[in-house]
């Protein structure tokens, strides 16, 4: 048992490193924030689906603090830190409730973590950011253009890795595979 979240621990630190790393392998920047990177949350996603949904939240969401107090600031208003990172990050755990039930279910779980994270700044567009949006523009409409633009990007990268790493993980038992 102890071995078990030892190796746990171990692993989220390295996976928390390792997305780290990777976000800074910038393929486009936004200007206000939000960035395309080399698949920066392919191991906080991966963390998720081999310990699950509540530990793939937890070190997603260390991860954003990390990403916050590392990374460049954009705005240091509570709902932005709350959503931007913490929350934001925190949500791509939520592909560990997906972990089990072969590659399609586990592209579900990428689709579900990464809109849990689009979700999560389009709130922070609207509280913090709306000011941003042209004149007479629908915050809403701004903050889900504006996020969904990197986001998107993001999105296929994510899925794209994933379906590339799916099977060499499987073979190396680092997945579940059962049909839960």
């Amino acid at each position: 048992m102890r071995d078990n979240k030892t190796r746990m621990v171990v692993e989220a630190g390295i996976m928390i490193a390792l997305a780290y790393v990777l976000s800074m392998v910038k393929l486009f920047q936004m200007p206000n924030g939000g960035t395309v990177t080399a698949g920066s949350m392919i191991p906080i996603l991966i963390f998720a689906f081999r310990w699950g949904g509540v530990q793939g939240m937890f070190v997603g969401a260390v991860y954003g603090v990390i990403e916050f107090l590392l990374g460049p600031k954009w705005s240091f208003h509570i709902a932005s830190i709350a959503f931007d990172y913490v929350v934001a990050f925190g949500a791509l755990g939520l592909a560990g409730f997906f972990r089990n039930g072969g590659m399609v279910k586990g592209i579900v779980g990428v689709v579900v973590g990464i809109a849990g994270r689009f979700v999560c700044h389009v709130l922070s567009g609207v509280i913090v950011w709306a000011s941003y949006a042209p004149e007479g523009m629908n915050p809403w409409i701004y903050s889900i253009v504006y996020n969904g633009t990197y986001l998107s990007a993001e999105l296929v990268i994510s899925i794209v890795l994933f379906a590339l790493l799916y099977k060499p993980l499987v073979r190396s038992n680092t997945l579940a595979t059962s049909r839960a």
